[in-house]
């Protein structure tokens, strides 16, 4: 089988129902950013697995990336629902865990301190894209479930309170803003 099926030299591509749509439909674009969200956090959890001490970033982020690929399911194919309230809930239960080991927020942090927790940051505002899309698609014709708006949007608080807890974790000091 060959990798390329040259369907996208003339700006389409197709869906799961075998439909041609073009590339820049809100249900490719949204697919489009949260695949670079996952290709991010493989990156990141790939530079974890080479830092000593950050494994359990590493373990972390794989999973997320499992339900990223689900997500993508979700997104993809009709009728298909995986993620749920529980993956939801999960993310919250990790952010409040995070939130209450790091110091309280006096001043807007800047994206920034160990390198790691740079990247996340970066996962953050590229999960925050991949949400707008979501949004987009949802108000555009392809009705999602309310779940799946809710893991976007939580996915995005749980990177940077990841970030947060990376920087604490490696004792590097947050950039505030002034």
């Amino acid at each position: 089988m060959k990798l390329y099926t040259k369907v996208g030299d003339h700006g389409a591509t197709k869906q799961i129902n075998g439909k041609k749509v073009p590339k820049f439909s809100p249900q490719i674009v949204a697919l489009g950013d949260l695949d670079e969200l996952d290709s991010w956090l493989g990156y990141v959890a790939s530079q974890a697995k080479a830092t000593p001490g950050f494994d359990w970033l590493a373990e972390d982020l794989e999973a997320r990336q499992r339900e990223l690929y689900e997500l993508l399911a979700d997104v993809a194919v009709p009728r298909h629902q995986t993620i749920t309230a529980d993956h939801v809930q999960g993310l919250e239960t990790a952010i409040d865990k995070m939130m209450a080991a790091v110091p309280k927020i006096t001043a807007f942090v800047l994206p920034g301190g160990h390198p790691l927790a740079a990247a996340l940051q970066y996962g953050r505002a590229v999960a925050r894209r991949a949400e707008r899309s979501l949004d987009r698609l949802d108000a555009k014709g392809q009705p999602l479930e309310p779940v799946i708006l809710q893991y976007s949007n939580r996915l995005s608080d749980y990177l940077f309170a990841l970030a947060r807890y990376v920087n604490y974790r490696a004792g590097v000091d947050e950039v505030k803003s002034k």
